[in-house]
C-alpha cells in the first residue's frame, strides 16, 4: 500500500478527533473535521499549497462555529464557563471564608478563592461567614461590601 497525503490528512483527522475526548471543548473535533475535509481536497487532486489553504479555511470556519454555537448546547444548564471577572457576579451575595494555610479572608467565585477588600473601608480581613455583596474585581482581589441587616 502506498502512503499519500490523503492518508496523512485522514490520520491527522483521526488523531485530532480522538484527542477531543480529553478536552471536551470541541475545538479539536472541529480541527479534525477540517483535516478530513482537507483529505477530500487531496483526493480530488488539489496541490499541497491549496491543501494548506483549505485546512486554514475550513479551520477558520469550523472552529468559531464549534465554540460559539455548538459547545453551549453541550454545557450543563446554569453553568457559564469563562465568565469570572466579566461582571456576571456583580451584586451577588457571598459568604466569606478563611483560607487554611494563611488565614486570609476571601470568597469563592465559581470554585476559585479570591481575597477580598471592602469598598467602603478598604479592610481585607473580615470574620468568617460574613455576608458580603460582590461589586467587582480589582486585579485578583474581589471588591465587596458587607450586608447590613436592619432590625425592624
Amino acid at each position: 500500500m502506498e502512503w499519500s497525503l490523503t492518508h496523512f490528512w485522514l490520520i491527522l483527522a483521526l488523531v485530532l478527533s480522538l484527542a477531543e475526548l480529553t478536552s471536551g471543548v470541541l475545538v479539536l473535533l472541529a480541527l479534525g473535521i477540517a483535516a478530513a475535509l482537507t483529505a477530500v481536497l487531496t483526493a480530488l487532486g488539489a496541490p499541497f499549497e491549496w491543501q494548506l489553504v483549505g485546512m486554514g479555511g475550513f479551520s477558520g470556519v469550523l472552529v468559531p462555529i464549534a465554540i460559539r454555537w455548538i459547545r453551549p448546547r453541550f454545557s450543563p444548564k446554569g453553568v457559564a464557563y469563562g465568565t469570572t471577572g466579566t461582571g456576571v457576579e456583580h451584586g451577588k451575595a457571598f459568604r466569606t471564608l478563611k483560607r487554611d494555610f494563611d488565614g486570609a479572608s476571601g470568597i469563592k467565585v465559581n470554585g476559585d478563592f479570591y481575597r477580598i477588600r471592602t469598598s467602603d473601608t478598604g479592610m481585607t480581613e473580615l470574620p468568617e461567614a460574613t455576608d458580603v455583596i460582590f461589586e467587582r474585581f480589582d486585579g485578583s482581589t474581589a471588591v465587596v461590601h458587607t450586608i447590613t441587616h436592619k432590625e425592624q
